[in-house]
C-alpha cells in the first residue's frame, strides 16, 4: 500500500459516499454558490460569537454529509476534524455534539486533505467501516485570532487573502456508489524563511510544489494523468508562483488543468485581495464544487493538494518564519 516514502496507494479504493459544503453570506455571492448545500445570510448564524458560529458551520456540514450518505451517527466509527482556532475548538466542540469517537487534527488549511487521507487509510486497512471527516473556518473568527478584529478596519496589502466562512465534510466507506479515493501523498514541512503573515500564497507555494513533485514521482504517473490538479488556498500570488515552479522543474502538468481553490471560490473579485483562504476554503470547494462536477462526469480523475501555513500568533510575535505543508489526495470516478 505504501509506495515510495510519502505515498499511500489504497488497494481497496475507499468510497466517498457523500459530501457536503456550507457557506456564509459572502460565499453566497461567489461563482460557486450553487455548489453549496447550505448558504447563510448572516455571519453570526444566530450565535453569540464568531467562534460559536464556526462550530455550527461544521456541525451542519457533517449532518448534511451523513444525511446524504444515509448513515446515522451511531454507525460512524470515527470523526476526524480540525480548524484554525486555538486548540481546534470547532472540531472538538462539534465532536461533543456529534458524540462520535473523535480524532482532532491540525494542519492549518491543509487539514481537509489530511483528514480525507487518514479517513481513507482507516477504511482501506479495515480498521473502520465508516469515517466522517470535515473542516471549517470563519472570516471574523480567524481575523480576530490571527490578525486584527474586523472592527479595527486595518488596511491589507494586495498579497493578503480573505478567510472563507464555510465548512466541508465527507463520509468515507469501503464500497458502494460514489467517488474513489485512490492515493494520498503526505507532505513534508517546507520553510523558505518568509515571515509575512499577509503573504501566505508565497509561503505555501514551495510546499505545494514539493508534494506534487513527490506524488508524481512515487506513483510513477505521467504529468497529464489527472484531468485537474487543484491546490488549496494559494490564491493568485501562490498560484502564479507555482505555475512557474512546476515547468521550471520539468513537472509538465498542463497549466489549463491546474486551478486553485482560493481563486475559484470568489472568482476575480478584487475585494478579496489575492483570493480565498482558510480551512473552509479547500474543504467547501472540494466537497461541494469539485466532487459535484466529478459526479456529473466533467472530470474522472483529480488531485487535490491542500496547503497549510503552520504559524500561530505566538510564533509570529517571536519572529519565527512560516513553516508550510501540503497534503495531496487523488480522487477518481
Amino acid at each position: 500500500m505504501r509506495k515510495g516514502h510519502q505515498t499511500w496507494v489504497f488497494a481497496n479504493r475507499p468510497v466517498i459516499a457523500a459530501s457536503a459544503a456550507v457557506g456564509g453570506p459572502f460565499e453566497a455571492q461567489g461563482p460557486l454558490a450553487e455548489d453549496f448545500d447550505t448558504l447563510h445570510g448572516d455571519l453570526t448564524l444566530g450565535q453569540e460569537s464568531w467562534e460559536k458560529a464556526e462550530k455550527v458551520l461544521l456541525e451542519e456540514a457533517c449532518d448534511k454529509a451523513m444525511e446524504k450518505a444515509e448513515v446515522q451517527r451511531d454507525h460512524v466509527d470515527f470523526y476526524l476534524a480540525g480548524d484554525l482556532m486555538n486548540q481546534t475548538i470547532s472540531g472538538s466542540f462539534s465532536a461533543r455534539t456529534l458524540c462520535i469517537p473523535y480524532l482532532g487534527l491540525f494542519g492549518a488549511c491543509s487539514t481537509a486533505m489530511e483528514g480525507l487521507a487518514l479517513a481513507s487509510l482507516l477504511v482501506d486497512s479495515g480498521n473502520a467501516s465508516c469515517v466522517l471527516t470535515g473542516t471549517c473556518s470563519h472570516n471574523a473568527a480567524a481575523e480576530k485570532q490571527y490578525r486584527y478584529p474586523t472592527e479595527y478596519g486595518s488596511q491589507k496589502p494586495p498579497t493578503a487573502q480573505w478567510t472563507v466562512t464555510g465548512a466541508g465534510a465527507a463520509v468515507v466507506v469501503p464500497n458502494g456508489k460514489g467517488l474513489h479515493v485512490t492515493s494520498a501523498t503526505i507532505g513534508r514541512v517546507v520553510d523558505m524563511g518568509l515571515t509575512d503573515p499577509f503573504n501566505m500564497g508565497a509561503a505555501m507555494a514551495p510546499a505545494a510544489f514539493a508534494t506534487i513533485e513527490r506524488h508524481f514521482h512515487e506513483r510513477e504517473l505521467p504529468h497529464d494523468y489527472y484531468d485537474l490538479v487543484v491546490t488549496g488556498d494559494l490564491g493568485r500570488v501562490g498560484h502564479s508562483i507555482l505555475s512557474e515552479l512546476l515547468p521550471s522543474h520539468n513537472i509538465n502538468i498542463p497549466l489549463d488543468r491546474y486551478v486553485d481553490c482560493g481563486r475559484l471560490i470568489y472568482g476575480e473579485n478584487p475585494n478579496v485581495w489575492a483570493g480565498g483562504s482558510g480551512c473552509g476554503c479547500v474543504a467547501s470547494v472540494t466537497y461541494g464544487h469539485l466532487l459535484r462536477r466529478m459526479r456529473e462526469g466533467e472530470w474522472r480523475r483529480i488531485l487535490v493538494v491542500a496547503t497549510g501555513a503552520l504559524l500561530s500568533p505566538l510564533t509570529f510575535q517571536q519572529g519565527e518564519s512560516i513553516p508550510c505543508i501540503a497534503h495531496a489526495v487523488s480522487i477518481e470516478s
